[in-house]
């Protein structure tokens, strides 16, 4: 049994807070180690290390002279180093004037450029590394399917067909050769949408005529958060028998009817535990990123689909694992990247941008599905809070290395006031960034 399966209270506040301070803070904590370490490494002394803001709750100062502390507010955290005026890294100008050449060299403000631009650096890079080793990790344990079609478990459907078994190599579907999972995919949408179909399978080193459910049934195998399905009460191992009264035997039909019904109620007829409930929802428009870039704007009800059987899996290297994590993370980059462009040029809605509230309910929503989609979840967001933080918006680390690249071409900083007024115009963007984000959540369907 999950752990989080042990808790009742998925959809209430304190579970829903709860899920978030914990993805913030270690993504927060992460991030800061990141500024922290390197920092360290280049000689550039840290006074505090804060997870969390406002009032101490914990403290303790090691031996290098750096206070580690847990404050009251767990909302974000910060690094502040030798000769910095506050957390946002401001310069404390009669302190560092007042230091001999040694020690300013210890300072954020007075050690080398090269230090300081890798410093910076270090808090979303250590972010996108997280991502890497979660994702790489989880791939590493939970497997990749086998190359050829080969079925693992299979799942309990309504009409319960003996043909397939687990073990079976799937050489044809309906006629078609099936000699991978591309062959697979691209027979599904092309058979019969009936709910018993002819398989040639390999068993024991034999090939056999067997009979064996629709490949792709309207079987629920993922709820997506914040979704018409998540709120209605969908649950992985539903399948859905009708849409409207009208029986339905692939996914493809219920995708049909959805995107058909434009936004209209659809009343589901589903099975689970052996019984059938109803279920009355409404689709709602989502933009969805392409895996060749791009958005596609469609009806959704927020579920995946499988197919009737888990695909046997293998054990990848290290190394492949590794790279499959660094392919995951830019396609989160990417896909955020374009997601934004499309928003300013209007191709998208606005209403993608979500706030803290809508990043909570995500949280929660994600850790009562279970802890290793809570830990992908934690994955997904540290790159969104890496990337967020390379933004050139002064305040945040990339208007740092901004200035820096600024202090390269130019061969000096820019000056005290400049610095005083960019940074207070990039604090009011990123509030008011974060009000717009807020309004979101509150008044986006």
């Amino acid at each position: 049994m999950e752990l989080f399966g042990l808790i009742p209270t998925f959809g209430s506040l304190l579970w829903t807070l709860l899920a978030f301070v914990v993805a913030l803070s270690i993504i927060v904590a992460i991030h800061e180690y990141g500024h922290y370490i390197v920092g360290r490494w280049c000689g550039i002394h840290a006074e505090v290390f804060s997870l969390g803001f406002g009032p101490v709750l914990f403290k303790r100062t090691d031996k290098r002279g750096t206070q580690w502390q847990v404050a009251a507010l767990p909302f974000g955290g910060f690094v502040k180093f030798l000769g910095d005026s506050d957390a946002a890294s401001g310069k404390d100008g009669d302190s560092i004037s007042s230091m001999s050449e040694a020690d300013r060299a210890r300072t954020m403000h007075g050690a080398k450029l090269w230090k300081r631009a890798a410093t910076v650096a270090a808090g979303p890079v250590f972010n996108f590394i997280l991502s890497i080793v979660v994702f790489g990790g989880m791939i590493f344990v939970q497997g990749t399917a086998t190359d050829r079609p080969t079925v693992g478990a299979l799942a309990e459907l309504p009409l319960m067909v003996e043909g397939v078994q687990q073990g079976d190599v799937i050489l044809s579907v309906g006629g078609i050769d099936t000699p991978d999972y591309e062959a697979l995919t691209t027979a599904r949408e092309t058979l019969p949408r009936e709910p018993v179909l002819d398989y040639t399978v390999e068993r024991d080193g034999q090939a056999l005529d067997v009979d064996g459910p629709f490949l792709m049934p309207a079987l629920v195998s993922g709820v997506q958060p914040r979704s018409a399905a998540m709120d209605a009460g969908f649950e992985e191992g539903d399948v859905i028998t009708a849409v409207d009264g009208a029986p339905i035997a692939a996914f493809e039909e219920l995708r049909d009817a959805v995107a058909a019904s434009e936004g209209a109620p659809l009343e589901l007829t589903v099975w689970r535990a052996r019984a059938e409930q109803t279920f009355t929802l409404a689709p709602r428009r989502v933009d969805l990123p392409l895996p060749e870039g791009g958005f596609e704007t469609r009806w959704l009800i927020g579920i995946t689909g499988g197919m009737f059987f888990e695909p046997e899996t293998v054990m990848p290297g290290p190394l492949e694992a590794l790279q499959s994590g660094v392919e995951q993370t830019g396609f989160i980059i990417r896909s955020s990247l374009s997601g934004l462009w499309h928003m300013i040029t209007g191709a998208i809605s606005t209403c993608n941008i979500s706030g803290p509230i809508g990043i909570a309910e995500t949280s929660g929503a994600v850790a009562s599905q279970g802890l290793d989609q809570f830990i992908w979840f934690i994955a997904v967001l540290s790159t969104a809070v890496g990337l967020l933080n390379l933004f050139p918006i002064p305040v945040l680390d990339g208007g740092h290395l901004v200035f820096h690249a600024y202090e390269a071409v130019a061969g000096r900083p820019p000056s005290d006031r400049a610095l005083r007024v960019m940074m207070t115009a990039g604090l009011t963007m990123l509030l008011s960034l974060m009000v717009f984000a807020v309004t979101n959540d509150l008044f986006c369907p």
